[in-house]
């Protein structure tokens, strides 16, 4: 299994996996799956920032996908980013998610993110919070019954991993 950038080419395997976490899971908060258009716009936008959008490939098929965008829109919060990460159905369990975060996580630091922030839907999904967990994300919040999806209140789950110095020094502004 390698992680490399996505590619155009990988959206059609990118709008499977999402669209399956917005259907069968609270991942997502989302109720109707985007389509590949709308994909590849998001997709745009993330490139655009110069920020990470990850695939996750084996044998030829995209096992998942991975990218970092703005935390939250306001200058303030220009050096935190928020992770999301998505694995195939059929790919669970194999490593796709670990080395994902992995490269994610070099990434944003390269890019010179201080802080990258989890927002985990559902606070039953064990499998991320595991994997946010074991990469030293920090438990800093739960919104509880924040979204209502398929007939049930779900929670928000909210951890939080510094990057490089953190809050300890002031960041090199980007130019």
């Amino acid at each position: 299994m390698i992680v490399r950038d996505s590619r155009d080419a990988d959206l059609a395997a990118i709008q499977k996996i999402y669209a399956h976490h917005v259907d069968h899971g609270f991942g997502s908060f989302e109720e109707t799956p985007p389509t590949a258009a709308e994909l590849a716009a998001r997709r745009a936008a993330i490139l655009d920032k110069g920020l990470p959008y990850l695939a996750a490939e084996a044998d030829g098929q995209v096992l998942g996908y991975a990218y970092a965008g703005p935390f939250r829109p306001r200058s303030a919060y220009r050096f935190s980013l928020e992770d999301s990460i998505y694995v195939a159905p059929d790919a669970t369990g194999r490593g796709a998610g670990r080395k994902l975060l992995a490269e994610l996580l070099v990434r944003a630091e390269a890019w010179g993110a201080r802080q990258m922030v989890a927002v985990i839907g559902d606070t039953q999904n064990k499998g991320s919070i595991g994997l946010h967990t074991a990469f030293g994300f920090r438990m800093v919040g739960i919104f509880e019954g924040i979204g209502y999806k398929r007939g049930r209140w779900v929670d928000s789950v909210m951890m939080q991993l510094a990057l490089g110095s953190g809050a300890q020094r002031a960041p090199q502004e980007r130019t």
